[in-house]
């Protein structure tokens, strides 16, 4: 499947971080940028999920946590 190119905009800094983890995983800095995108999109998923839980968790038994908080 081909891609969109596009152009990345980075100062020095975040170059060289790019740089520093391409190298250090033993890939093309733009394998480096699509593996962080996917990880980053990972983790919001999973804390966006573990929100979602939690809240019903405390609806569910927001009785019960008010009896352990007196």
């Amino acid at each position: 499947m081909l891609g969109v190119a596009m152009t990345l905009r980075l100062s020095p800094d975040d170059e060289q971080a790019l740089a520093l983890l391409a190298e250090a995983d033993g890939v093309s800095k733009q394998e480096a940028t699509v593996r962080a995108i996917h990880e980053a999109a990972s983790r919001r998923l999973r804390q966006d999920t573990i929100r979602t839980l939690s809240a019903r968790a405390r609806q569910q038994y927001a009785d019960l946590l008010n009896r352990l908080g007196q």
